[in-house]
């Protein structure tokens, strides 16, 4: 049986009526007696995996079938049970419908006996300190450090993806040890990190554990910040919001053609979760990765710019960063430094106050410019700071607020 998405799922006719609803890629195990080979790398993070959040069973009493059915006529006057503890994931909005032994497209969430496991939970394959500008946040208390911590999986295929030796990743592919939140917290003091970043891969795919560690790093003083395709539903990152002191999410492209395309997903969560960090106070900041043939017109970017001016305001930081080759398009150049440039004289001739170019060192677009006298305020040199000219939020030449988390 196939991993399928819930649309997937509906438009395949898998149920029929009366049912509720840093390796190459390896593709998951297809049956529940491949997965459960004895002490296999697997076996041993099943066996230890805690129950994830965010998902139904069509197995679990007064489950609607609309929660798995999108047609209207599949509904029954008693509750049904399934042969299979099939698992509606609610995490993302890929919402992958999950048969017992299988997993989601994410890779890191398995159905064991009717219960949806997290394979990530404790298990960071990648652990780094970072200037808090490689994430990138150029509006969150620059010059800080940042813990920054990534499993493995991705519920997205980007064919661009710079980090795809963990996105793309099973996470068996990868040894190490149970690391718990308090051990997290307790690394991010001992290297003097004021901010943990989920970073690299996509941290929603380990949401159970960014929330248990951002809890525990707010009581010991420490900031959390997110690192993030924007993919997820509206309840977990509501959740998120609460815990979170910051999100940067990368808007891909400003077309449905390209998400489904090269990112094997959808703009329209994308666009809500955008809202939604917005609505919920949380410092968001946003980053499109500019790809030459793909997403670099300048219909897309005019788009893409006004949709940020009307609906969120002209104060949300906007990266336009550089592609380079890398993962599945080895084939297309570098972004031309000159189309960065129009990027960002677009959304300024728009109104937003904070286009950057980025992932150009020594561009004069790096640097953050007082909206009221133009003159630069946060000068940096790749990702660290050389000048901070911000004081109690304003620019110290005239006193205009700029808008940010300065301390």
């Amino acid at each position: 049986m196939a991993n399928y998405t819930r649309r997937q799922f509906v438009r395949a006719g898998v149920l029929g009526a009366g049912a509720c609803g840093l390796h190459m890629f390896i593709s998951p195990a297809r049956h529940a007696d491949t997965i459960f080979a004895a002490e296999t790398p697997l076996q041993i993070l099943i066996d230890n995996a805690p129950v994830a959040r965010y998902w139904i069973s069509a197995n679990t009493e007064n489950v609607s079938c609309s929660s798995c059915h999108e047609d209207d006529n599949v509904q029954l006057s008693e509750h049904h049970l399934h042969e299979e503890a099939v698992i509606l994931c609610q995490l993302c909005a890929q919402e992958c419908i999950i048969f017992p032994g299988e997993r989601g497209l994410c890779r890191a969430r398995i159905n064991v006996g009717g219960e949806l496991r997290s394979l990530v939970y404790g298990h960071p394959v990648s652990i780094h300190v970072d200037p808090i500008e490689k994430k990138p946040f150029y509006h969150f208390l620059p010059g800080s450090e940042a813990f920054s911590i990534s499993t493995a999986g991705c519920p997205l295929h980007c064919q661009f993806c710079q980090n795809w030796q963990l996105s793309q990743m099973n996470p068996e592919d990868y040894s190490g040890r149970f690391i718990s939140p308090e051990e997290i917290i307790s690394s991010a003091n001992r290297n003097n990190s004021p901010v943990i970043a989920y970073t690299y891969n996509e941290p929603t795919v380990f949401t159970e554990y960014l929330l248990d560690i951002s809890r525990a790093g707010k009581r010991d003083g420490i900031r959390s910040v997110l690192i993030s395709c924007g993919f997820m539903n509206s309840t977990p990152l509501a959740d998120m919001c609460e815990v979170l002191d910051a999100i940067k999410i990368d808007l891909k492209g400003f077309s449905e053609e390209f998400y489904r395309n090269v990112c094997h997903a959808e703009l329209t969560p994308v666009l809500r979760s955008i809202r939604q960090v917005t609505d919920s106070g949380v410092h968001l900041e946003i980053v499109n990765l500019v790809v030459p043939t793909l997403n670099d017109s300048e219909l897309h970017l005019r788009n893409l710019c006004n949709w940020v001016f009307n609906e969120i305001g002209p104060d949300v930081p906007i990266h336009f960063t550089r592609f380079h080759p890398d993962y599945r398009l080895m084939n297309l150049p570098p972004t031309p430094i000159s189309t960065l440039e129009n990027a960002r004289e677009i959304a300024l001739d728009t109104g937003i106050h904070y286009p950057f170019v980025g992932n150009v060192p020594g561009h004069p677009g790096n640097h953050t410019y007082c909206p009221g006298c133009g003159r630069i305020v946060l000068e940096r040199s790749g990702f660290f700071l050389r000048a901070n000219h911000i004081h109690d939020g304003k620019c110290e030449f005239c006193e205009t607020e700029i808008a940010g988390v300065w301390e």
